[in-house]
């Protein structure tokens, strides 16, 4: 594979094309991560090896990064969610989602553009906890220029399968 097409894939080889029977096994999983080969077959119309060769392919390609339980973060303990909002140090986004990754409560980091660099999504015990998040783990990042916190007041998983 040429070096030019390795270094845009993050230095993996691309992932090779999904066909309708690849895409009916991913949304299977996404909807029981805990669905045996035996049930995935069955709903794909493929043989067991056949189900278990693809998800297995899917799991070295990259497309099935892992496997994993959907919490309900109120019924967790944590009932206060935020989204908030980064503007950052210009060149400083890998050393800021090292830090972001290491906080109590973060459940998602993307970098993206706008009036912000970075949003990030957190659960909370309660508004104090996020306060605290906020004021003295975040804003003492010397990265960090500005945020702004959106508390989330209801949220709807649209994953398939999801409550």
């Amino acid at each position: 594979m040429p070096d030019e097409q390795m270094a845009l894939s993050g230095g993996r080889p691309p992932a090779r094309p999904l066909d309708e029977i690849d895409r009916a096994i991913l949304r299977l999983l996404q909807t029981d991560g805990r669905a045996s080969i035996r049930s995935v077959s069955e709903q794909v119309h493929v043989s067991r090896a056949n189900a278990y060769a693809r998800i297995n392919r899917l799991i070295d390609d990259g497309v099935i990064r892992g496997f994993g339980a959907r919490v309900d973060q109120e019924r967790a303990g944590q009932s206060a969610s935020a989204y908030i909002t980064l503007k950052i140090v210009q060149n400083s986004w890998r050393t800021v989602r090292e830090k972001l990754r290491a906080l109590p409560g973060a459940a998602h980091i993307a970098l993206v553009t706008g009036d912000f660099d970075v949003l990030l999504r957190v659960h909370t015990k309660d508004n104090h906890a996020l306060r605290e998040l906020v004021l003295t783990r975040i804003q003492a990042m010397e990265e960090v220029l500005s945020t702004r916190t959106l508390l989330v007041f209801e949220e709807t998983d649209l994953e398939e399968g999801a409550p």
